[in-house]
């Protein structure tokens, strides 16, 4: 959403980014800039740099990049505006209302009242005689009222339009229905009811906000769970069922768990601090939402063989966030709410006071798989083993767990170590040459990442990118070149976008800053741009520079026109081409 450029500069100013991403990384200083492990993939070597001058973050591994604004929205995995709210928090400032579009503030408004009027609309539904079995469905379930009325399940009817006209009579359009992702519209235009005959459960986001809807149909057909697609207001990787009950809970940890049932089961049951992802693997966003409240999460999947590899990805995600993580073993049971049925909440609480470290649970997966009374079979666990001691980063957390996997394949603990050093060998190999090729593909110049954001002509391209680090490093050079440069000029469309912007900017007169582009570049775009701002910029000579890029611009248009021969009849492109440049010269 658009805000003001003088709050975004100062709200830029204000905030330290050094400082700011020093809550998510350990940051070294080498020479002007800082650099790091980067929060948004996994690596070994630093290759993520934060530039406290040009207020920007950028990896040369995976190219992420932007400024302090963008930083926050895939840290914390947040929206522009919400983001914007998160560092004026920070701050002490005030965001100011929206003035260059009230209208998308407004659309926003009316699509979170749509949303609690269709939560409404679901639990009076559920509560309506004629609705009695999916009462009893619930209450099958062991669930209270005063639990079903605490998370607001409710029922969607069978029908096709019941809860569009319901809505309608509320004075919302179907087009909004359809923006809420509450209906949906069929090839032949047809407006219908998207979730209809399914016991409903609310989606709340952390400011009490609902934002969309899971819904579980009473009978086999499929699919057994719906849920809300992504929308103006709702982002499934980016939010957690039950985040807006667990963040009040005094316990020092959070329990994952698989799905809706299972988080309302946990909470009834006194476990107030349980989430769930929604319908998603769980993701870095996800991830990263949980580490703002707790910093221990025990993972409590479905003990079926989905559920256990589904627990295998997430321990790797929850650890990139700096999370300690346990799993929890479920015996006798499928699922959470299985077992406290069958044992009760006091036996649950006893698992998880005796929940096991992810590498214990690791090793034991891995055991599983091999019959460790045959030779050949303990040789293969020790190999896999190995492998997966080797990427316990601490030392004495290594020591412990190579002894218990000796213990187990029945071998000594020195012959354990060394398959486990040949282990992390190959894996530092493997690492530092991922790692420079990433990189070198950046130095060397390649094609942008983002196959959407590739140059039509790469040597046009990268003296288009020479221009924008030159108007950059010194705003005075726009000027006088907004009279010899039009973004029309530019043969990459997204370099010509970022161009035209600065134009923009130098108008208005606003700085040619990052906090300029933030909200105005999507993710790929502003990497992109991080990109360019990170290599060393032309300390002299600027203007000469500048022509020089001008001149590549000039002569591989030329080259273009010269391949690309006229249609008979037609102009000649060298002609064409003087003509234009006359025309950009004033006629000089």
């Amino acid at each position: 959403m658009p805000i003001d450029h003088a709050f975004l500069d100062e709200l830029t100013a204000r905030t330290d980014i050094v400082e700011l991403v020093s809550h998510y990384v350990s940051l070294k200083r080498q020479g002007a800039n800082y650099f790091g492990l980067c929060p948004f993939h996994n690596e070994k070597s630093p290759s993520f740099s934060v530039s406290p001058d040009k207020q920007i973050y950028h990896c040369f591994g995976c190219g992420a990049g932007g400024g302090v604004i963008n930083f926050v929205m895939r840290a914390e995995g947040l929206e522009f505006r919400d983001a914007v709210q998160f560092l004026a928090d920070r701050c002490g400032m005030k965001v100011p209302q929206d003035k260059a579009d009230p209208r998308a503030a407004r659309r926003r408004e009316r699509l979170l009242a749509l949303m609690k009027d269709a939560a409404r609309f679901y639990y009076d539904t559920l509560w309506m005689p004629e609705y009695t079995p999916m009462q009893r469905y619930f209450a099958g379930r062991g669930l209270t009222r005063k639990t079903m009325n605490r998370f607001g399940l409710g029922y969607a009817p069978d029908s096709f339009h019941a809860t569009m006209d319901a809505m309608q009579k509320k004075g919302y359009t179907k087009e909004e229905l359809v923006d809420a992702g509450l209906a949906v519209r069929s090839e032949k235009g047809a407006v219908y009811d998207k979730f209809r005959g399914r016991v409903m459960f609310p989606i709340i986001d952390v400011r009490g906000q609902v934002i969309a809807f899971g819904g579980r149909v009473m009978d086999d057909s499929k699919p057994k769970y719906l849920n809300s697609p992504d929308t103006r207001i709702f982002h499934k990787g980016r939010n957690l069922f039950a985040l807006n009950l667990a963040k009040k809970t005094h316990k020092d940890y959070f329990i994952l768990a698989e799905g809706y049932m299972d988080v309302i089961a946990l909470h009834q049951a006194g476990f107030d601090s349980a989430v769930a992802s929604l319908g998603t693997a769980l993701t870095d966003e996800q991830a990263r939402l949980i580490a703002r409240y707790t910093k221990k999460i025990i993972i409590s999947y479905d003990a079926d063989g989905a559920g256990q590899a589904a627990a295998q990805r997430a321990i790797d995600i929850l650890k990139k966030a700096d999370l300690q993580v346990n799993v929890l073993r479920i015996p006798g049971a499928k699922d959470p709410d299985e077992f406290i049925k069958a044992k009760g909440a006091e036996a649950f609480r006893r698992l998880i006071e005796h929940s096991e470290g992810h590498n214990a649970y690791r090793l034991e997966q891995i055991a599983a798989q091999f019959d460790l009374t045959e030779d050949d079979q303990r040789i293969a666990f020790v190999q896999q083993a190995a492998r997966m001691l080797a990427g316990i980063q601490r030392d004495v957390e290594r020591e412990v767990y190579l002894g218990r996997a000796a213990k187990m394949a029945g071998v000594t603990v020195a012959s354990m170590e060394v398959e486990v050093k040949r282990a992390m060998g190959q894996r530092q190999r493997r690492a530092r040459s991922a790692e420079h090729r990433a990189i070198r593909a950046v130095v060397q110049n390649a094609q942008p990442k983002d196959r959407a954001l590739h140059y039509p002509d790469m040597k046009a391209g990268r003296a288009e990118e020479g221009i924008l680090g030159l108007i950059f490093a010194d705003p005075s050079l726009i000027g006088p070149l907004a009279e010899r440069l039009r973004p029309e000029d530019f043969t990459a469309p997204v370099l010509a976008k970022i161009y035209a912007r600065a134009l923009e900017l130098d108008r208005q007169g606003a700085p040619i800053a990052v906090s300029g582009y933030e909200g105005y570049l999507d993710d790929g775009e502003l990497a992109l741009l991080s990109g360019i701002l990170s290599r060393p910029p032309v300390l002299e000579r600027r203007q000469q520079a500048l022509d020089d890029y001008i001149k590549i611009m000039d002569e591989r248009r030329a080259q273009r026109m010269l391949e690309n021969p006229p249609a008979p009849g037609a102009e000649d492109p060298m002609i064409t081409f003087s003509k234009m440049k006359a025309d950009k010269m004033g006629g000089k």
